[in-house]
């Protein structure tokens, strides 16, 4: 990774564009995948199941011996590790529910907005190179929170034609019950449009490679609701002099290894630190067991340095990372200046990887620049906010005039007379 010294910003667009995937032949492949699960249905699933995963499983349907035998299957040590993270990633997103409050915006004009979970969201869990149970816990918690009344689970079979046992095990520690052995992009056109075995979802959750990505995009035009258009995993740290670079390489490194398509960024006011980072890189990569990935994905990766850290937090601002790390002692008087991150770290011993796990936070966040107008997955985006009003004969009277007034000069006389009628003709409610 070469060191780029102070770029104008007439450059920055150019340092911080994203790998751009030719993807006509992809977005064939993924239609043609879709259309043969809404034809051929279940039949379909397992042929794909058996030529990308190497398996075709003989129910799609994970039945609950199976689920409960997978607990047997994992350590007590990660057993710990979960229930860590299960506490903390609930105890952050139980703050996020949303109390009723009733607002009178006029005397007799009452207004309130209420929660309503979503009937039967969908959660895509990866489960190839890198099973994520973790994102079985990021998406199952918040939406036991928002009380949905149904989750389903689709991820694809592993090694021995088995789904990973921790993915299982966390699914249960959630409360998932509803889980099928199905992965790919033939996993979300089943959650988006249904199979003999799969009933259709309202919304889709849950990241996944380009296959994946690419069908959550195309389902969306077919009306289906999906988290969020997720890209490669991405990172993004600031850093100056009171950074530690080992710290820093493991936390580029720790997004380089999730795929070759990823992408690192490290902004500095140092050279000296810059130069230590690099250094640092290359060292851990030697003995890293994903070295193969993380050294393609440090090829469209960035090092950067910048006259001061002001300058650092704007350009981090314009590349908007799904993650971004502030490595300096005095990451207070940095963080104000955040406008355009999905999840910030702050502070040298705030690793990435805390996030992804076990802080608390949300590890399902926007990526590809999508943070600028885009937050990550938390309890409101598994519900709907519906809003309420219910107005007395004395509110109306209150706000007709205004309402008849507008309504008028948009050229809708029947609006208009909604409210004229209610006026002259006062009855017994």
């Amino acid at each position: 990774m070469n060191i780029i010294e102070f770029p104008g910003t007439e450059q920055w667009s150019t340092i911080l564009a994203r790998p751009v995937i030719e993807d006509k032949q992809l977005l064939k492949t993924v239609e043609k995948i879709l259309t043969g699960v809404k034809t051929k249905g279940d039949r379909w699933l397992k042929k794909l199941s058996k030529q990308f995963d190497g398996y075709s499983p003989r129910q799609l349907r994970v039945s609950e011996k199976e689920i409960r035998s997978a607990e047997k299957e994992i350590s007590t040590e990660l057993k710990a590790s979960i229930d860590t993270a299960v506490s903390t990633i609930h105890r952050f997103h139980m703050h996020q529910v949303e109390q009723k409050q009733v607002i009178e915006t006029l005397p007799g004009v009452t207004c309130w907005r209420r929660a309503t979970p979503i009937d039967r969201v969908g959660l895509y869990i990866p489960g190839g190179t890198a099973p994520l149970l973790s994102t079985v816990l990021m998406l199952g918690i918040p939406a036991r929170i928002a009380n949905c009344p149904e989750i389903v689970l689709c991820t694809p079979l592993g090694k021995q034609g088995k789904i990973h046992p921790a993915i299982l095990y966390c699914a249960s520690r959630v409360g998932i019950k509803e889980i099928y052995a199905c992965g790919g992009a033939q996993a979300i056109a089943a959650m988006a449009y249904g199979t003999e075995s799969i009933r259709k979802v309202d919304k889709i959750f849950g990241p996944g490679n380009q296959y994946v990505t690419a069908a959550k995009r195309l389902v969306q035009l077919d009306g289906v609701a999906i988290d969020m258009p997720a890209g490669p995993s991405e990172v993004c740290v600031v850093a100056d002099q009171s950074a530690f670079p080992p710290f820093v390489a493991a936390d580029l490194l720790s997004q380089a290894e999730h795929g070759a398509d990823s992408q690192v960024v490290v902004i500095s006011n140092s050279r000296s630190v810059l130069e230590e980072i690099v250094r640092e890189m290359k060292l851990q990569l030697l003995d890293l067991p994903r070295s193969a990935v993380a050294s393609k994905a440090i090829e469209n990766s960035r090092a950067i340095l910048v006259e001061n850290m002001s300058i650092a937090m704007e350009m981090a601002n314009q590349y908007a990372p799904e993650h971004l790390i502030i490595a300096s002692k005095n990451y207070e008087s940095l963080e104000p200046l955040v406008k355009n991150a999905g999840s910030v770290f702050l502070g040298n011993y705030s690793p990435e990887s805390a996030g992804d796990y076990a802080s608390g936070t949300n590890h399902t966040l926007p990526t590809n620049g999508n943070a600028r107008a885009m937050a990550g997955v938390s309890v409101d985006s598994f519900v709907k906010k519906i809003t309420f009003q219910s107005i007395t004969p004395e509110g109306l009277s209150q706000i007709g005039t205004a309402v008849m007034h507008m309504a008028r000069t948009e050229g809708l006389e029947a609006h208009a007379r909604a409210v004229e009628l209610r006026l002259k003709n006062k009855i017994n409610v």
